[in-house]
């Protein structure tokens, strides 16, 4: 993509408007766009990002078995009613009525139309276990949205449901979502900490947040140093295999939540040299609620026996454009965002220091028609501009990696290769540049597999 044809409006200055450090830079990267409180336009280069993250996510919820589908964003109220949450949701729930005047809802959620899916369709229990997902647009009336995506009111979620006959089959599918967390905020660069949680309006007596620790986190946290250093499970998972050993490797040690923490158990039973008291944010969560939505609407299925059961279900969120935000505050300096390789916009930034000087301006498409037949994503900067406004441009707006080129490096056969997150720079051969880049995105796949 050439940034001369490209749509980035970038912002010298911090907005005021903006609070934490991924809505100031949300803004003057040009990812989004303010449309009212707590509702944003996503920008071209924006999007990207927000569809790298919600592709990983996909394919994470594939691997487990998971089956996507789609649901609308307004439903009845009407099964809202037969779950008993419509007159106890509150205010964040946006609640309308079509011109007959049935009543209808945006929905905050999805455990109630997704239970009525379930039940109206599936009769024998030769059809289960089941998870079902979506990735759709949800919107909470939040009180006091702010802090751009990362309390919006409409926000992109990734919500999945689980369908079992026993608790037992239930505990199998929460641990399957579980370990599959795990590996999808790794295969996003972020070090995520299973955290026992409240459930909150969901529900259920059994529920985990998943927690990234950044300096600017929005709450307290505190758990066990062995924690921070646990490596996610790798590509040799076998999720129809027993999965409970990872859990109890990732539970075992004390995770809280200011909301659950303990003090005395903390300071009991974690040594004081592993003591971590951080701030985190919340990138997923999930719970296991039981019969909660299918005994009153009515859920239930026959067994061999003929006996009809209630059927066990669990549900399991991941914010998918608050992790846009969320990234930008575990992965940023002072010049501006440090996008991990994996949810990038584009692979590299192709920086043009003369546009104009014949030599220079060959080169640059050169490279550029050589980096996209390697099949990399390239921003090529080809405007007419001054090369310090260049620099400060693609710093700000983090892509893992710069080629730079100029004259006085045409003279002397090089270009100069910039790594984003160490700022480390290297001058070389645009070819030896080339198998470099193409070398980190095999790296990525293979990570990825």
């Amino acid at each position: 993509m050439r940034l001369s044809r490209y749509f980035l409006p970038l912002l010298r200055d911090d907005p005021k408007e903006a609070e934490i450090i991924s809505h100031k830079l949300m803004l003057r990267a040009g990812l989004v766009r303010q449309s009212s409180a707590g509702i944003y336009s996503w920008l071209p280069l924006g999007l990207r990002a927000l569809s790298k993250i919600e592709q990983i996510v996909r394919e994470e919820q594939n691997r487990a078995g998971a089956l996507e589908m789609l649901m609308p964003t307004i439903q009845p109220a009407e099964i809202w009613r037969e779950s008993g949450r419509y007159d106890v949701y509150g205010k964040e729930m946006l609640r309308i009525a079509d011109r007959h005047e049935h009543e209808m809802l945006y929905g905050p959620t999805n455990e109630e139309l997704i239970t009525q899916i379930f039940r109206d369709s599936v009769r024998s229990y030769k059809e289960f276990p089941r998870i079902l997902y979506h990735i759709q647009w949800k919107f909470r009336d939040e009180i006091r949205p702010r802090f751009g995506v990362m309390r919006g009111r409409e926000f992109l979620m990734k919500d999945s449901y689980s369908f079992d006959l026993s608790v037992e089959d239930a505990r199998a599918s929460y641990n399957k979502m579980f370990v599959s967390y795990l590996r999808t905020f790794n295969r996003m660069g972020l070090k995520s900490i299973p955290m026992a949680a409240e459930a909150g309006p969901i529900g259920g007596d059994l529920s985990h947040e998943f927690i990234i620790l950044a300096e600017t986190g929005e709450s307290e946290v505190y758990c066990h140093r062995d924690l921070v250093r646990l490596a996610p499970p790798g590509p040799e998972l076998d999720y129809a295999g027993d999965l409970s050993p990872i859990i109890r490797n990732w539970t075992s040690k004390y995770a809280a939540t200011i909301e659950k923490h303990d003090a005395a158990r903390f300071i009991q039973e974690v040594p004081e040299a592993d003591r971590v008291t951080a701030r985190g944010i919340e990138v997923g969560h999930i719970f296991f609620f039981g019969t909660k939505y299918s005994e009153p609407m009515g859920c239930k299925v026959q067994c061999p026996g003929g006996e009809l059961v209630t059927v066990q279900m669990g549900s399991y969120g991941i914010g998918v454009s608050r992790l846009v935000g969320a990234i930008i505050e575990a992965s940023h300096d002072d010049a501006g965002i440090i996008w991990p390789r994996a949810v990038a916009p584009f692979d590299v930034g192709l920086i043009n220091v003369k546009s104009g000087d014949r030599n220079t301006d060959a080169a640059c498409e050169d490279a550029y028609a050589k980096l996209e037949a390697a099949g990399l994503s390239v921003l090529y900067d080809d405007r007419d501009d001054r090369p310090g406004a260049k620099f400060a441009a693609f710093d700000l707006i983090g892509l893992p990696w710069q080629i730079i080129v100029g004259p006085k490096g045409i003279k002397s056969g090089e270009v100069e290769l910039k790594q984003r997150s160490s700022g480390a720079r290297h001058n070389m051969s645009f070819e030896a540049a080339l198998h470099h880049l193409v070398a980190s995105a095999t790296e990525l796949r293979k990570e990825a597999a």
